[in-house]
């Protein structure tokens, strides 16, 4: 399946709608996407956690740490995945997270990282769009809106069909092609295409709320 996150193959952020609120843009997003017929079909989340290199393993020489980001994403219940940015990335088994507990000597989890969106998943014809609330703590801190065309596998295959359907409930809004597809069009899209377009978009809504990550930046 190639998704679109906003973010389908694609994934990106929404922007609030003029003099509303986040969870009132949301609702406005999944009313376009009811009238055009879309069918709700459950929940998902994502979640990310940020890890940094420790201090001890850093040496004496100034040198920068390094940041890894741990996601989950509902849609692969069994499955965790730990990403650099800029860097290489894992698929792994739900025990990496075990795991990062038993290696806090060379990477600890930054104070209050976790970032989050969560909502609704609906399915029109051959798209599945998934419209979430993106959280930081309690405070909603902005839209993602993930969609996926499940007959195509190579984004230059379908990304034209793509970005005509996002026209269609995004309007201005529709994004250009994510960062990830790169000189890979022809490539096979995957799932860590769709976590790293949710790391860039989660530390974009970081930056964008000043609100850095403790201990990192």
């Amino acid at each position: 399946m190639l998704p679109f996150v906003l973010e389908g193959g694609s994934v990106s952020q929404m922007p609030v709608a003029e003099g509303k609120s986040v969870q009132q843009t949301v609702e406005l997003l999944t009313r376009k996407l009811e009238m055009l017929g879309a069918e709700k079909q459950g929940t998902f989340c994502v979640d990310c956690e940020t890890y940094h290199t420790a201090a001890s393993t850093l040496g004496s020489q100034g040198q920068a740490g390094k940041l890894m980001y741990v996601l989950h994403n509902s849609e692969y219940p069994l499955s965790c995945f730990a990403l650099f940015e800029n860097g290489p990335w894992l698929i792994a088994d739900t025990n990496f997270d075990v795991l990062m507990v038993k290696l806090k000597g060379f990477f600890q989890s930054a104070k209050a990282s976790k970032i989050e969106t969560r909502g609704t998943r609906y399915q029109y014809c051959d798209f599945l769009v998934k419209v979430g609330t993106v959280t930081m703590g309690p405070s909603a801190r902005g839209i993602s809106v993930e969609v996926e065309y499940g007959p195509c596998v190579v984004a230059s295959d379908c990304w034209s069909l793509l970005l005509e359907f996002l026209q269609s409930f995004l309007g201005s809004h529709t994004p250009g092609a994510p960062s990830v597809f790169g000189n890979r069009h022809d490539a096979v899209y995957g799932p860590a295409d769709t976590m790293i377009q949710y790391m860039e978009l989660f530390n974009k809504i970081r930056k964008q709320q000043q609100v850095p990550v403790a201990g990192i930046r």
